[in-house]
């Protein structure tokens, strides 16, 4: 199956800048909330969504919630980190290095 990423420019983080102090909201989190999305196998996907000032990168799905990191690190080190959440057994980890790399070319783009 050949990955494709979807991008939704619609997700930002919320803020209230008042002065010199500007306060970061959490969202509304469902099913819609990111910014960066490859499916991989039925239902699952790596997903890079806004979480405070940085991308967070994890599956769409998991076992348990909020398994994602920065996006600033190494592919294989984010997989190794989420890689209990795949969901299926169809999902490789070359799979999810591309989806990872896809994301993480795409942030490296939007912010040039």
């Amino acid at each position: 199956m050949k990955l494709e990423i979807n991008v939704n420019r619609t997700n930002k983080t919320p803020r209230l800048t008042q002065g010199n102090t500007t306060l970061l909201i959490t969202p509304p989190i469902d099913e819609n909330y990111w910014s960066y999305r490859v499916k991989l196998f039925e239902d699952q996907a790596i997903l890079g969504f806004p979480k405070f000032n940085v991308i967070g990168i994890g599956f769409a799905i998991e076992d348990d919630w909020n398994c994602n990191l920065p996006s600033s690190k190494p592919a294989s080190y984010i997989l190794n980190h989420i890689w209990h959440n795949k969901k299926y057994k169809e999902i490789t980890k070359k799979q999810c290095i591309e989806a990872i790399e896809m994301i993480q070319a795409e942030i490296n783009i939007e912010i040039k």
